[in-house]
């Protein structure tokens, strides 16, 4: 494949109030894209469009945007900072080619940004990093390196310095140009030489950067090593090399409130983050990873999406016929005759398509890996209020799961009530929010958290045989399970030697095992957390079959664990509040009143921040519990960390 040079596809990655919406904002606005510049705080911005995310002062959904820088046509995707939607942000980085990470300049590295930091990871993603907030009181540029340094562990690479601190912060020092970047109060760039009181600095740190790069990079390092210093071009080269192989971070900063530091934030994408890659020779192959009311939001990998042509849904066998192409602006777009490889675009009117769903050239099948959704946490009994609205309510829930599959619902068997699963209280907020204002009057129960069970001890030479005669083919299938606890959620092995059992009855016993994993004997509750080992077995020569033998794996594993000693688990999260130092005792005191774990606490200016392990079903409603305790001046975050044997 060819890279598609004129292209990026971009995210921006934050922890929530990091500024990445504002900072979207402006290169919105800088690149001509928006003609006035959006502001959260009075809910003018063009990403956060929705209703409720104005309400809330965040960003819930993805939000995909186009605009031009140089000679670029640059895709961003601004995405939640919320811990509750953190799939919106694994969905965008499946799509992704590189991103932007936003720091608080004040606060560092704060969890839910060492969160969507590890996720892009997972990914492969290049980043650079822009520290924001510097005309902040407590902003401090070398603290938020250090905190890249030591949570992160990539080395920070700073090409800047900022000129001024807090409220007199103007502009920075650009160590790759040596030349002074300042925004005036409109926020317009004067470049001009370094000022003599800074030039020291200026050198000082241009040679740490040198020295820095030439330690990670081997073609930097013989140059540096004869020359004693590295040319402009090489520093670049090695810059962007260190970026694309994501050992080395490129760190920026400014304030994007005051529009000072986007002009070199868009240089740097520009420059260091990579172009998609591509061919638009070969076939149509493309994902569908996003879902928004009539728009599907497609990343064209190879190929050339055309309007009005046939495409092939490659999960279903179905075909569409692609509508309308549309380069979004949030809620605005203009309309594109195609799409080619590398380029992400809205399509409308397909019908049967799901986020996941892949779209290719009928005469050339290829099914592209979907985005893996995570496993709701939290769920909520949602019934209409209503009489008669049953069947309407079932197909908002469907509507809801479709475009945002990290939602699930079932009905409860013993109660009967449709049950609402997704990553947090916030996030059920939400889904039920929408709802209501699409006319349905609901009654919504308590939140309630996904518990799990868990083997504490195993079970040896289980026996199990599956005899089954009634006319005809008969069933048999005989298995001897080892079952014990292990640190992933399921392990399979099998020892069965001289083919006592062919392996695609092991397959079927594994599929079997899988199948019981689903209900516990503890409280019908999944299962994880233990390893199946299946030792011996028999075969008869008649009625041997796969279905015999998934049904000897899904019985005999219920009945090993029902003979282990059970665990139950409950979901926790790691709880980081920061408040005045005066609240900082009663913080701590409720915390542990809610079954709380203290990891640590940190000071930082004006503020005492408190980490800790909390059972996430004690986390619901202490948002208004900590707002009483600090008299409105404390603030928290959450975020998912695991399982732990409920108390």
């Amino acid at each position: 494949m060819r890279a598609v040079q004129h292209v990026r596809n971009i995210g921006i990655l934050a922890h929530v109030d990091a500024g990445k919406t504002t900072v979207t904002e402006r290169v919105l606005y800088l690149t001509g894209a928006t003609h006035r510049r959006g502001e959260v705080h009075d809910g003018t911005t063009v990403t956060d469009f929705d209703a409720q995310e104005r309400e809330r002062g965040i960003t819930i959904f993805a939000a995909a945007v186009s605009c031009t820088w140089r000679d670029l046509r640059v895709n961003l995707i601004d995405t939640p900072g919320h811990v509750d939607f953190s799939d919106e942000v694994e969905r965008s980085l499946r799509v992704l080619d590189g991103a932007v990470a936003v720091f608080d300049a004040v606060a560092g590295v704060e969890p839910q940004s060492e969160a969507v930091w590890r996720r892009a990871d997972r990914h492969g993603v290049p980043r650079i990093a822009f520290v924001n907030k510097m005309d902040r009181a407590g902003a401090d540029l070398d603290a938020a390196l250090a905190s890249i340094r030591e949570r992160l562990h990539p080395a920070p690479l700073p090409v800047q310095f900022p000129i001024g601190r807090e409220d007199g912060f103007t502009g920075v020092v650009d160590l790759l140009t040596m030349r002074a970047l300042r925004w005036d109060d409109a926020g317009v760039l004067d470049d001009g030489p370094v000022p003599p009181e800074l030039v020291a600095e200026a050198v000082r740190r241009r040679a740490a950067l040198e020295e820095a790069v030439a330690g990670l990079h081997e073609q930097a390092l013989e140059e540096f090593y004869a020359a004693g210093a590295l040319s402009a071009a090489t520093l670049r080269t090695a810059l962007r090399e260190l970026t694309l192989s994501g050992t080395a971070v490129v760190v920026l900063c400014g304030s994007a409130y005051r529009n000072r530091g986007i002009e070199p934030l868009l240089d740097a994408v520009a420059d260091f983050l990579p172009a998609p890659e591509g061919d638009a020779g070969r076939p149509l192959s493309a994902l569908v990873f996003k879902l928004a009311g009539r728009l599907a939001f497609v990343r064209v990998y190879t190929g050339t999406l055309r309007r009005g042509e046939t495409v092939l849904d490659a999960g279903t066998g179905r075909r569409e016929r692609i509508g309308r192409i549309l380069r979004v602006q949030a809620d605005r777009h203009t309309e594109a005759e195609q799409a080619e490889a590398g380029d992400i675009v809205a399509v409308a009117g397909l019908r049967g398509v799901r986020v996941g769903t892949t779209l290719c050239a009928p005469e050339a099948p290829i099914l592209l890996e979907p985005p893996q959704a995570a496993q709701p946490l939290v769920s909520v009994a949602v019934e209409s209020r209503r009489a008669g609205e049953s069947e309407r309510l079932a197909t908002a829930l469907a509507r809801l799961v479709e475009q945002d599959p990290s939602l699930a619902v079932r009905t409860d068997a013993e109660t009967g009530q449709r049950l609402l699963s997704g990553l947090g209280e916030l996030h059920l907020q939400v889904a039920v929010e929408t709802m209501r204002r699409a006319g349905l009057e609901l009654a919504v129960g308590r939140p309630q958290v996904a518990y799990r069970e868990r083997p504490a001890s195993g079970v040896s030479g289980l026996v199990v045989r599956h005899v089954k005669q009634d006319g005809g083919a008969g069933q048999f299938a005989h298995v001897v399970l080892d079952v014990e606890p292990a640190e992933e959620d399921f392990v399979f092995a099998s020892t069965v030697t001289g083919g006592r059992v062919p392996r695609e009855f092991v397959r079927a016993v594994e599929a079997g095992c899988r199948d019981a994993l689903g209900a516990g004997p503890l409280g019908g509750h999944p299962v994880q957390g233990l390893r199946v080992t299946l030792t011996d077995g028999a075969t008869h020569v008649k009625d041997s079959s796969e279905l015999a033998f998934r049904t000897a794996g899904r019985l005999g594993l219920r009945q090993a664990l029902e003979q282990c000693r059970m665990v139950l688990l409950e979901p926790v999260a790691e709880v980081t509040v920061a408040v005045p130092e005066e609240w900082a005792g009663g913080v701590l005191g409720d915390l542990a009143a809610r079954r709380g774990r203290i990891l640590g606490t940190t000071s930082r200016p004006g503020a005492v921040v408190v980490s800790a392990l909390v059972p996430l079903a004690e986390v619901f409603g202490y948002a208004t519990r900590l707002r009483s305790r600090s008299q409105g001046r404390g603030t928290f975050t959450t975020r998912p960390a695991g399982y732990a044997p409920a108390g």
